[in-house]
């Protein structure tokens, strides 16, 4: 049955059944309710009383629970919320006071109250009516089936979780060992405002920014890094434990900030969940635990939440935040500045008809049109999903390339490649569609990520859009150069040889134990530039034996070697020199 647009379990429909005369008496059914269940004000007003009396007389339901996507809701089932708090109760045994600043249905207030057997204060605050209902049916048949459990004083507020003082809350229950717990909403604000939703927390430099990220709130956030941060804030003199499922994104962020924001958290845990098995979403997901009112702590253990095996520390050390503090500080020399400046691929935005296959012997575009043109404007084409092996000149596309340089005229194509001019020029509309800002006021035909480098013979690269920090050798083409396109980064060489040593020292053990410190699992491009610029190829180079390339190289010499380090001696001067 459903009322107050919440569903009443039979056992609490039973008592009502049983107790139908009381409910036309506030007093009398609020006094009954909390002997049984330990919930102050049950009913707010006589009118609930009232209607309630009335649905179970008619036995009939008409409403429905309505979209929860404006509150970012994903309710906790009951086996994961009990798993939770029984591993929560392996880190203490005791707790007096629990609070859920998001309770929905009551799931975790429940499995608390199963685990916890010292409570004496439980607040739950839910800002959508129905779940408080449903919330407190389920207080009540918790009691009814266990009467002589003792009740604590129970308040469930029906309120906004931005709003509530829980400054207030934390003072009046300072001394009771606390577990503040629950599920908050794993939505932005900025989601929220693109459906004009009212549930959004007031503008303020909760994550306390300087300069002009603190004047203009920093943009975009997570409501349930808000949620997590006032609760660290508000309850950082109280001994206990603060338990969130929340995204990963959250939890790492909150031991970024650590850094300047000190809370007085410490042995904290993320164990990391299946998202997709527990609430059918796409999403990194995990439980956050860390002991509250402690000497500051700037690391994470990372767990698997259903092994309990441990995968990682991440956190500040030397100054940096990392992923795998053990394997930083064996890989830390390596973290400085590129000698290497690296660089992302071809981007055209137009791949329908600068993408082109060989096909029986001619050309085929995007739109599967056979093409006659010239080849001097076509290169071979490696997208990320292409290195995945040790070296390579094979392709599956070509592109064209209509520029050597960043806003090079285009003027030439039609002088000297008329028939890829002409292909272009039918095609003009397709251009003058792309929406990137980038080509406005530019060539026609312009194009982006190209230069010099574009054109080395011999590039070492990487993927920027799969989790593995394996590097590829690309070598030419019958001796023309094979390009990359703008989801991947590479660095170039005109000498083999050079190429060889970069290719090999990058894959290195102790480069790849560096990347493999500094990456968060979870990171949406696990490879970026400002990654590869820390990677300081000089140390690996001269932490590396010559002697160790010998069977990797083919006829590699000494000469190469110190070649390969005048090289780097090189680009260090002219690195420097720019500088002034």
């Amino acid at each position: 049955m459903n009322c107050f647009d919440a569903h009443i379990n039979e056992t609490a429909l039973a008592f009502f059944r049983e107790n139908l005369n009381v409910l036309s008496d506030i007093d009398k059914a609020n006094s009954l309710l909390k002997e049984i269940s330990g919930v102050n004000n049950f009913f707010n007003t006589e009118s609930d009383t009232l209607e309630l009396q009335k649905k179970i007389q008619e036995l009939f339901s008409l409403v429905e629970e309505s979209n929860r996507r404006e509150y970012g809701d994903f309710q906790t089932n009951n086996e994961l919320a009990n798993q939770v708090t029984k591993y929560v109760h392996t880190k203490t045994k005791t707790i007096e006071f629990i609070l859920e600043p998001t309770c929905g249905k009551g799931n975790f207030i429940i499995a608390a109250l199963t685990h916890f057997k010292t409570v004496i204060k439980l607040v739950g605050v839910e800002i959508y009516l129905p779940y408080v209902w449903e919330t407190k049916f389920k207080l009540l048949k918790h009691f009814i089936e266990n009467p002589s459990k003792t009740k604590p004083d129970i308040d469930i507020f029906h309120a906004n979780a931005f709003e509530f003082d829980y400054k207030q809350l934390a003072k009046d229950t300072k001394q009771l060992t606390t577990l503040i717990i629950g599920n908050p909403p794993w939505v932005t604000n900025a989601e929220l405002g693109s459906i004009s939703s009212n549930n959004l927390p007031r503008k303020s430099n909760f994550k306390k920014h300087s300069g002009l990220d603190a004047i203009t709130g920093k943009g975009n956030f997570d409501i349930g890094e808000y949620i997590s941060l006032i609760m660290l804030n508000c309850f950082n003199e109280h001994n206990g434990i603060f338990a969130f499922l929340i995204k990963t994104s959250v939890a790492k962020n909150i031991i970024s900030d650590q850094a300047h924001n000190n809370y007085r958290i410490a042995n904290t845990e993320k164990l990391n969940i299946d998202a997709k098995k527990e609430f059918n979403v796409s999403v990194h997901a995990s439980l956050f635990l860390t002991n509250l009112n402690q000497v500051p702590d700037l690391r994470c253990k990372e767990l698997d939440f259903y092994t309990h095996d441990e995968i990682t520390t991440f956190g500040w050390y030397k100054e940096k935040f990392v992923y795998s503090i053990e394997d930083y500080d064996k890989a830390s020399v390596v973290d400085g500045t590129s000698t290497f400046i690296w660089r992302s691929g071809v981007k055209h935005d137009c791949s329908k008809i600068m993408e082109i296959e060989r096909a029986n012997g001619h050309y085929l575009n995007g739109l599967k049109q056979k093409l006659n043109l010239e080849n001097d404007l076509l290169f071979g084409l490696l997208k990320s999903s292409d290195l995945k092996q040790k070296q390579t000149n094979k392709y599956r596309k070509l592109t064209l390339i209509t520029q050597k340089k960043i806003g090079q005229e285009t003027d030439y194509i039609k002088r000297e490649f008329p028939l890829t001019y002409n292909y272009l020029s039918q095609h003009k509309e397709y251009f003058d569609n792309r929406k990137s800002s980038i080509y406005t006021n530019k060539p026609d035909f312009s194009i982006f990520g190209i230069g010099d480098y574009s054109f080395a013979p011999y590039k070492v690269a990487i993927s920027g859009m799969y989790k593995s920090t394996h590097f590829t050798l690309v070598t030419t083409d019958n001796g023309k150069p094979i390009m990359l396109d703008d989801t991947c980064y590479f660095i170039g060489f005109d000498n083999l040889k050079n190429a060889q040593i970069a290719h090999y020292l990058l894959n290195s053990e102790l480069v790849q134990q560096f990347l493999k410190s500094i990456i968060f699992s979870d990171s949406k491009r696990s490879i970026t530039k400002d990654t590869l610029m820390r990677i300081d190829i000089d140390v690996v180079y001269n932490r590396t034996d010559f002697r160790l390339l010998l069977d990797a190289i083919k006829n590699l010499t000494l000469d190469d070697w110190n070649n390969f380090g005048k090289l780097l001696i090189d680009r260090k001067v002219k690195g420097q020199m720019t500088l002034f």
